[in-house]
């Protein structure tokens, strides 16, 4: 099992989309969330994914991830399990400083959003 280790931000303008080295759209539901764990089902484009993530530690940087693919036809069905407020996104894949930042851009009851995320060796990591 992975630990996960990212920091978040909200972004301001759309600058991202000229330096983004690709795109896909993603809908995405969730199975169950209580108490920091999830059990995740994710259509990228034509793939499914099925990810269980658990709860974060103290600095709220780090958690344990573990994602499988799955078939596309087996996440249609799961999709229909999740809880209520599916998510619609496009990702943005734009590398910066030896980093990849997936920048999200989000649809539907979260219209207008678009939140970025790195994934870092460890805790400590620092970027420019």
């Amino acid at each position: 099992m992975a630990q996960e280790i990212e920091r978040k931000f909200l972004v301001k303008d759309d600058s991202y989309r000229q330096l983004a080295d690709s795109k896909s759209r993603i809908k995405q539901g969730y199975i169950c969330s209580a108490r920091g764990r999830t059990v995740r089902v994710r259509i990228r484009d034509k793939e499914g994914f099925l990810t269980i993530k658990g709860p974060s530690d103290e600095s709220g940087l780090s958690r344990y991830e573990w994602e499988r693919q799955i078939p596309l036809q087996e996440a249609e069905e799961l999709m229909k399990l999740c809880e209520p407020g599916l998510i619609d996104k496009t990702r943005y894949l734009v590398n910066f400083d030896n980093h990849t930042f997936e920048v999200d851009e989000f649809y539907g009851e979260n219209d207008g959003l678009v939140v970025a995320e790195v994934e870092l060796s460890t805790a400590e990591e620092t970027f420019s």
